[in-house]
């Protein structure tokens, strides 16, 4: 890698960690969000893998249905 690409990683390194600064700063200095809680979450997260999970059994038995 040449010196001027490394340059320009170097650069967008930088800018990055300028943008991912800001944003730390402005959330610490934010009021609490009336977003999802924890729990909220989790259960969406529970449910969101069930319904893939689902999906994974279903193709799998399209697939095998193919093979037969």
């Amino acid at each position: 890698m040449n010196s001027e690409r490394i340059q320009n990683a170097l650069d967008r390194i930088d800018r990055a960690l300028a943008r991912i600064e800001t944003q730390a700063a402005l959330k610490a200095h934010s009021p609490v969000s009336s977003g999802p809680t924890n729990a909220e979450l989790v259960a969406r997260h529970e449910a969101l893998r069930e319904s893939v999970a689902a999906s994974i059994s279903e193709l799998d038995g399209l697939i095998k249905g193919l093979e037969a």
